[in-house]
């Protein structure tokens, strides 16, 4: 048993909390923790990161978004698919160069996301579909809204998919922070459903090409994960219950802070 256990099965509670309300994996607060709190390496830490991610540790939340009506299996699907085809991407680049650049730029845009959720702009109005009103989808598993074009809409997942894959292996997070503003700002997902289908891809171990690859360059620390997967599984129960009590639009709007406060934190560095 690691001598921090307690701290980090805080680590992963706390993370848990902010996966099961934003659909995003945990590794954004995960691995910042493991380095600020245990002096972790950045790639120590981001392959510790994945190994707790490789576990379903948000299937509880995703029952609850279920039973709330706000899944889909397929667009989870697809995402998976994608995050598994290109997260050995990430973890090369990771392992053979200095991704503070990188993290930059990637803080820069989530500052934008998290800035648009807030205070919407006519650039990123852009983004958004010509339909004023997404159809309904073709089953009855949920109430939200859906874009107008299906056969683009999941290609395009596919493609969010891939993306976050490369940002999975790179910067140890489980891709939501990518996926779910997409999902949002680009397709008009309603937040809720975005945050359920996000989390339906992490249950899959995505992650599994890039932990293999930090294993052969000796950076994996399982036991240092076990406890941070454990507080995982019931802090995104909690985020999960929270999310559902409260309506979208505040949901979005905590969103936003979330990952504005992130992305200043990634352009200033840990």
């Amino acid at each position: 048993m690691p001598e921090d256990f307690l701290l980090l099965l805080m680590v992963g509670l706390v993370a848990g909390v902010l996966s099961g309300m934003f659909g995003i994996g945990g590794g954004i607060v995960i691995v910042p923790a493991l380095i600020t709190f245990l002096a972790f390496e950045p790639v120590h830490a981001i392959s510790t990161s994945l190994v707790a991610l490789l576990l379903p540790v948000g299937i509880f939340a995703v029952m609850a978004y279920q039973r709330a009506g706000h899944f889909n299996w397929r667009a989870s699907a697809l995402l998976a698919i994608g995050i598994a085809s290109t997260v050995w991407i990430g973890a090369r680049l990771a392992l053979s160069l200095p991704s503070d650049t990188l993290k930059q730029v990637y803080g820069v845009f989530l500052i934008l996301m998290g800035w648009r959720f807030l205070q919407p702009r006519k650039l990123w109005r852009e983004f958004r579909t010509s339909a004023s009103t997404p159809a309904e989808p073709a089953s009855n598993s949920s109430p939200d809204s859906h874009p107008a074009n299906p056969s683009s809409q999941w290609y395009i997942i596919l493609i969010i998919g891939l993306l976050a894959g490369v940002a999975s292996g790179l910067f140890g997070i489980g891709g939501g922070i990518i996926i779910v503003p997409v999902l949002v700002g680009l397709l008009q997902y309603e937040q809720k459903r975005a945050t359920a289908i996000s989390l339906g891809a992490l249950l899959l171990p995505v992650g599994l090409p890039a932990v293999i690859t930090y294993y052969e360059a000796g950076e994996l620390d399982i036991p240092t994960a076990i406890p941070v997967a454990l507080g995982l599984v019931v802090g995104a129960l909690g985020g999960a219950k929270i999310a559902l009590g409260l309506p979208s639009v505040r949901v979005r709007q905590l969103y936003g802070v979330f990952i504005l406060l992130i992305g200043i934190r990634f352009v200033l560095g840990y």
